[in-house]
This record gives structure tokens, C-alpha cells and sequence, in this order.
């Protein structure tokens, strides 16, 4: 009877732990599917202009905006994963389960196992994020955006309208034929800002060299006007091609920090990053080794606010609210030491404690009254009595 007792309670604990941690990741699952697609949504708003201006088809929209959410989801999951532990252990409470699990002896590194291997997933699904997928999808977003943005260049000209197909780029087309000829083509180009040019041509021919729309020009003429001087200069000429991106080519000069690798933001080279944002790139590389760290933190708080003193019958929202405040306060505290450190790497480290501290605290407050108890009851054990030595 005994060894059955035993083994009975022996697999008590796993089937509870899996009963919480169940809970606990399916919540994470529906909490941050449904963050990620209302970010997703507020940002794809930006791109629906694509689609009602220019045609652009719902299949491509939906690729190019589902390129952004391992970025969101990294961003979000630590937070996600704060409250998903915050409202299960806090449901917990009010429905007595924890006052049952606590009367059966359960300890508080026992209570809060279940919560800490969510948030040991959660830390290991946002390395996953932020050190290669998200990353590698920036990337690919900016690329494929470039692509999309060039190629409709070469379909937005209308006959006797002024495109804008940049903030510094117009063109007009006086009449198209069927057979792509354009005819009475200007363009007003202020992609250089030491001149303003205008060029005026009697033909042209739209071609798309490389996913870059161009117009080849025939029989016209290029006034530029020199920005310091004031000077005009005219130049006619029998062909010219002339591009018409949006945008510099894509290159490594006008990455973004977010695309980069790892290597690349605390190695860069100085041929593609400038002394002056040097710094910035070190910080985001540091950003990323430490954010992950924030979920199991902001989880740790989430566990302290719940299993720590005692139960109230009542329930208590104060010490919810306090937890929430002071993951807000955190965040807060991180986004000004990243602006900070970015200017002075000196202060890189407290990004580190600023991440794992919150943790150690929390885990202090939470576990070192059992684990001095446990200490302190092994220690007598330990050492041998008279009578048994005799």
C-alpha cells in the first residue's frame, strides 16, 4: 500500500504541472495570435493604397505584410507571456485551485514551475525571432517592398497627369500610344540635392532593367540648376535614360539595423556603416541578446505578485496593478537606456541588468525563504549523533 501511495503521489505533481502549463501556453497561443494580427492589421493599413491605387493584388499584399510579423511577434511576446501568467495564476486564486495546491504541500518553486517553463519557452522562441528570423524577413520585407514600389512605377503614368512618383521625382506624359510610346514627356527630378533638374524629351520608352523601371528618352533637352550657384545648364541630347526608383538602389549603405546579422552589427564594416552609427548598430546587437530575457523577468514578476504573501479570499487588485506598472516602468527604463547606451556604449551593461535583474529579485523574493529553509533543515541532518556514532 505504501509503494502504491508513493507512486500515486509521484505522478500527481506532473499531471498538475501539466494541467497549469497547458493553460498557460494555450493562453500564450491565443493572446499573442490575436496581439500580432492587430498590429499587423494597423500596419498593413499603411500598404492598402497598393492595392485601391495601383492594383496591386491581395496575394502579394498578404506576403509582403506577413514579412513584418516575426518583428512584431518578438517584440510582443515578452509582455504576452506577463500577462498569460499574471491572468492564469491570478484565475487560479479565485477559483481556489492554488489554496488547494498550497494545503496539499505543494512548495512556491513548485507552484511557479509551470510558469517558469512558459517563460523559458517563450525566451527561447524570441532568440529564435530576434537572432534569425526576424532579421532574415526584414530584410526580405525591405527587398520585396523596393521590388514592388519600382515595378509600379513603370504602370503609374496616365496621359496628361502629373505622377509623383517620389517626393522628389514628377513625371508627365502628354499622350501614350498603344505600342508603349510615350510622347511629350517631362520630368522633374530632385533626387540631388546640389542640383534641380527638368528634363523635357519628344518620345520615350518605358523598360524595367533589374525589377528598376527606366525611360528611355529621345530628342530632348536637361536643364539643371545649381543649388549654390544659381547657374543654368542645358544639355540636349538625341537618347537618355533616365531611372525612375523610388529610392537609391537597396545597398548596405542604406540598411536598416534590424536586417543586419549579428556579425554585421558588432562588426560592421567600415566601408558600409559610418563611425557615427556605429554605436547604434552595437546597441541593437546588444538589444537582442538581452530582450528574450525580459519575458522570463517580466514572467517572474507576474509569479511574485500571485504566490508571494498570503491569499485573500477577496482577491486583490492592487498588487495585479502594481506588477503591470512596473513591467510598464521597465519598458520604459529600457527604450531610455538603448537611447543612451547608443551615445555612450559605456552603459551597454546596465541594458543586461536591466533585462536580468528584475529576475534575480523576483526569484530572491519568492524562493530564498524555502531554499534557507531547506539549508537550514539538511545542515543537522547531515552530522552524525553521539548515540548513533557510539
Amino acid at each position: 500500500m505504501a509503494s502504491s501511495s508513493g507512486t500515486s503521489g509521484r505522478q500527481i505533481l506532473p499531471l498538475l504541472d501539466r494541467y497549469i502549463l497547458r493553460q498557460l501556453l494555450i493562453a500564450l497561443l491565443a493572446l499573442t495570435g490575436g496581439a500580432t494580427a492587430l498590429i499587423w492589421l494597423t500596419q498593413s493599413l499603411h500598404f492598402v493604397s497598393m492595392v485601391v491605387q495601383h492594383g496591386l493584388s491581395l496575394r502579394v499584399f498578404i506576403q509582403l505584410t506577413s514579412l513584418m510579423l516575426p518583428s512584431f511577434i518578438a517584440v510582443i511576446l515578452p509582455i504576452t507571456t506577463f500577462l498569460v501568467v499574471l491572468f492564469i495564476y491570478q484565475r487560479m486564486v479565485g477559483d481556489r485551485e492554488l489554496t488547494v495546491m498550497r494545503a496539499a504541500g505543494r512548495s512556491p518553486l513548485e507552484l511557479a514551475r509551470p510558469g517558469l517553463l512558459c517563460a523559458f519557452f517563450s525566451v527561447i522562441l524570441c532568440y529564435v525571432l530576434t537572432l534569425w528570423l526576424a532579421p532574415v524577413s526584414y530584410h526580405a520585407f525591405h527587398r520585396y517592398e523596393f521590388q514592388i514600389r519600382n515595378r509600379m512605377a513603370a504602370f503609374l503614368l496616365q496621359d496628361g497627369v502629373f505622377t509623383s512618383l517620389s517626393n522628389d521625382m514628377t513625371v508627365y506624359v502628354r499622350g501614350r500610344t498603344s505600342d508603349g510610346q510615350l510622347h511629350g514627356v517631362l520630368v522633374e527630378d530632385d533626387r540631388d540635392p546640389v542640383s534641380h533638374t527638368t528634363i523635357l524629351a519628344e518620345r520615350g520608352t518605358m523598360v524595367v532593367v533589374n525589377d528598376q523601371p527606366r525611360v528611355v528618352l529621345y530628342d530632348g533637352s536637361r536643364e539643371e540648376i545649381d543649388r549654390h550657384t544659381g547657374r543654368l545648364n542645358v544639355l540636349t541630347f538625341g537618347r537618355n535614360t533616365i531611372d525612375l526608383t523610388s529610392s537609391r538602389q537597396h545597398n548596405h549603405e542604406d540598411r536598416d539595423p534590424d536586417e543586419m546579422s549579428l556579425r554585421e552589427l558588432f562588426h560592421p564594416d567600415p566601408h558600409e556603416v559610418s563611425e557615427r552609427d556605429r554605436g547604434k548598430n552595437i546597441v541593437v546587437g546588444w538589444r537582442r541578446l538581452t530582450s528574450p530575457l525580459t519575458a522570463l523577468s517580466f514572467a517572474m514578476i507576474g509569479l511574485v505578485t500571485v504566490l508571494r504573501g498570503a491569499f485573500s479570499r477577496h482577491g486583490n487588485i492592487t498588487r495585479p496593478l502594481i506588477a503591470i506598472l512596473t513591467v510598464v516602468g521597465l519598458l520604459a527604463v529600457s527604450l531610455m537606456l538603448q537611447n543612451l547606451a547608443g551615445r555612450h556604449l559605456a552603459l551597454v551593461p546596465l541594458i543586461w541588468l536591466e533585462a536580468i535583474l528584475p529576475a534575480f529579485v523576483c526569484a530572491a523574493m519568492l524562493f530564498l525563504e524555502q531554499w534557507t529553509g531547506t539549508a537550514r533543515q539538511t545542515a543537522p541532518a547531515s552530522v552524525p549523533s553521539a548515540g548513533s556514532a557510539r
